[in-house]
This record gives C-alpha cells, structure tokens and sequence, in this order.
C-alpha cells in the first residue's frame, strides 16, 4: 500500500435551509386519492386515530410473533428552542423523562420496565425527540400506562434538576473531545444565521453552562411542548387495534393539550460561500466537511427526494467516486452520503468536483432506474423485526404525524427524472449554498 495514503472519511453533506424550514409543523392530512399502479413501500397497513385531546395514534400489525414496540415522537427538538439564551433544553429533557413520576419514581418506573424485559432509550435529533421501548404483547397495557403517567406527570425536583444538569455539561466536554463533533458544531454555527439550527441538540456550551440555575423554565419548556397535538403513540408489533386504541384513550385521553406555538427565524437565501477552521490542540487527522444549503423535507415535492438520490448516485457504494477514491485510489478509508460527515483536505477537489459533475449534466435513465429500485429494496430489506420497523415509521411519521408519509416519500422517488436531479443539482449545488468548514 502507498506510503502517502492518508486514512480519511468522506462525506457529502446537505444542510437544511431556505426559508420553508422556519415553518410550524403541519397538521395531518388527508391522503389523496392515488393510482392503483402506485406500490406503497411499506408492507403493512395502519389504523390511525386522533384522540379529541390532539394525541394522534398510530397502530401497526406487523405479523411477528409476540413482540410490541412503542414509539413516542414529541414535535420538539432544538429547532423549536427559539428563546436567547435557553437552547439544549429539548436534549435536556430526554434526560430528564426518566426521572419519573409521584405515582411511579425512578426506581419503582425501572423495575415495572425491568419485570417485563422491556428494551428502552430515547434520543433527540433537530426536529423531534423520540422515546422507545419494545416489550412482550402481555405487558402492553402496563407500558401504555406509566408511559402516559410521565408524559402527563413528569416530576423532578430541584436537586434532581441540577444533577441532571451538571450530567449534560459532562457529555458536552466529552462529546467536544472528538474532533467531528466539534467540527459539526462549529458548521452549523458558520451556516446558521437566524435560525435555531445555527445550534445543535447538545445548545451552546454557554446555555449549557447556565441550565442549573434554569430550573424554572425547565418547568415552562416542558409545559409548552410535551402536549397531546405534539405527541404520536405507535403501538407496532403483535397487536389489535380493536385492542390498543382502546388502552390509549383510556391512559392518554386526559392529557390536556396546549396551546403554545411559536415562530421559529426564517434562515435568508445564503449570499455567499462560507468558510470556518477549527484550531485543534492536539494530534489529529485533518478534517474538512463540504456541505450545502438543501431542502426541507417534503413527501410531495420533488427537491428532497432528488437530493437524496443525488447524493446515492455520486457518492454511494456504487458511485465513481466511491470506486475510485476507496476501491481503486483507496485514498479513503469510507466514503459516506448523509446530512453531516468529513473529508481529508487533499481530498476536497475531488469532492467539489463530483457536485460539479452533478451539475453538469443528467445521470443516465437506467442508472437512475437502478437507484430508485435499490433505496426501495434496502428500505423493504431493513424492516425485519418490529423494533426497526417502528423506529423507521417515527423517523417519518414526525413530519406530520401520519403512516402515509413515508409511503408518500417513496412515491415521490418514483416520479423523479433525470431531468428533476440535474434541476435540483443545479438549483442546490450552487456556491453561495457552500459551507466549507476545517479542523485541524
């Protein structure tokens, strides 16, 4: 092997941006009549339901045997932080909801989870958090239970606020330890002018630093956001739903809903390229991340969804440059399309380059054709087990609270021309969208 080889990870990256990203969540909507040669990708069907208080659920069959999974997507993460000097509350709060209730502490809500082998976490992205627990069919009443009772009862005090707290700051210093992370913070800092994403789900080191003394807006944060009309229940797995429906209303139907909404900062058109370095204190690869104003997500429109192909035809396994940069060069280590991710210097030429070809011209129709029938059957491949299956559906399902908007996504996929990516590359792949970020 060359002695100049420099190990590296590569990756294309696509910011959310425009001003469509400033926009409330959606309510859900009714699915519009469709052709019968349309194919849904997902192979199960759903009943759904909204409870009067705003709480949608969403209950799918899935014919394995015995095992349930329970997601709960709340329309909140650090998008929704707008308040000066209060972000990292969303991620917070992931912490903090299992803490438990007056009628189910922290170690009586640890030993009902344990008593039904139950497998649970939580997580926070931009947009949404989301908690998930998978369990044995028998237990499903008593989950659906002391699960409602700490999205309507969460109870923490003080003490508990601010050890809480002082945990976060921990994973902070530990997370900024690793370069990528930091590199990621400071992109979307540089990238962001005025909207809540110039942070990222851990909030600004400053926020963080002050969140024990916030124990008060806690409070308000948590009042504001975890309601019914925010909330999703999908109950996926060996289930009725003659029988979940039922166990929902019952434990979740007294949750009052709220009424708080707020205006998140429209992020301007980018009017030039922006470029920031990452001064690192200690021995490392250097790093760089190319990344570009995107779309938002969208399962009508064909912006996203050319996007996400695009960035599979040019820099997935299959593409010329994962080829010649991993295979035959084996300049890099891994080459990787996704929302955020890194690149040897040397190689950041080579990189731009490939979104200029992207530019320049139209992929061929049957390379395209191939793409879109590897995307379906990789989706289709992944859902075998319930657990993947529910957590894929919360990953959509967050957008507008429906079952159909990953089916919607899929067919939009369908439509797509090459004529529609070159359109979008040229639309997206445009300099002053650019944000070039450095570590070293």
């Amino acid at each position: 092997m060359s002695g100049s080889r420099i190990p590296a990870a590569v990756c294309a990256v696509l910011l959310a941006g425009g001003v469509t990203i400033g926009e409330q969540p959606r309510p859900a909507r009714k699915a519009a009549p469709r052709p019968a040669a349309e194919r849904d990708v997902l192979p199960f069907h759903a009943v759904e339901k909204t409870l009067p208080n705003g709480l949608k659920v969403i209950v799918v069959p899935t014919g394995f045997p015995n095992i349930v999974s329970l997601q709960i997507p709340v329309q909140t993460g650090s998008r929704n932080e707008v308040e000066p000097g209060k972000s990292g509350f969303a991620h917070f709060f992931e912490h903090m909801m299992f803490r438990g209730t007056k009628a189910y502490p922290s170690e009586k809500y640890n030993e009902v989870i344990t008593q039904a082998g139950a497998r649970q976490n939580a997580y926070t992205t931009n947009d949404y958090t989301n908690y998930h627990t998978t369990f044995a069919k028998d237990d499903l009443e008593t989950v659906l239970k002391i699960e409602a009772d700490r999205f309507k009862n969460l109870d923490y005090s003080q003490e508990g606020f601010k050890t809480e707290a002082r945990a976060v700051l921990g994973e902070y210093n530990k997370n900024s330890a690793n370069p990528l992370v930091k590199i990621e913070e400071v992109q979307h800092d540089k990238a962001f002018t005025t909207h809540t994403y110039k942070h990222t789900t851990m909030g600004f080191i400053k926020d963080i630093e002050d969140m024990p003394n916030q124990f008060d807006y806690s409070r308000t944060f948590f009042e504001h956001w975890y309601r019914p009309e925010n909330t999703t229940v999908i109950v996926a797995g060996d289930v009725e739903p003659q029988r979940v429906i039922p166990l929902v209303e019952k434990y979740w139907g007294d949750w009052k809903p709220g009424h708080y909404r707020v205006d998140i900062p429209r992020e301007p058109e980018p009017a030039a390229a922006v470029y920031a370095h990452v001064p690192w204190p200690s021995p490392t690869l250097p790093w760089v991340t190319i990344a570009f104003h995107g779309p938002a997500f969208s399962d009508t429109a064909k912006d996203y969804a050319a996007m996400d192909l695009l960035l599979d035809l040019y820099f997935g396994e299959t593409s010329d440059t994962y080829k010649r940069l991993v295979e035959q060069e084996q300049k890099v280590d891994a080459l990787f399309s996704d929302n955020e991710g890194h690149v040897d210097p040397s190689l950041r030429d080579e990189i731009l380059k490939t979104f200029a070809e992207a530019r320049s011209r139209p992929v061929a129709a049957k390379r395209l054709s191939d793409a879109k029938s590897n995307a379906r059957y990789a989706l289709v491949k992944s859902l075998d087990n319930t657990e993947t299956i529910a957590d894929t559906l919360a990953g959509f399902v967050r957008y507008h609270r429906s079952f159909d908007t990953l089916n919607n996504f899929y067919r939009v996929y369908d439509t797509l021309t090459p004529d529609d990516l070159l359109a979008a590359a040229r639309r997206y792949f445009t300099d002053n969208r650019l944000v070039e970020t450095t570590l070293s």
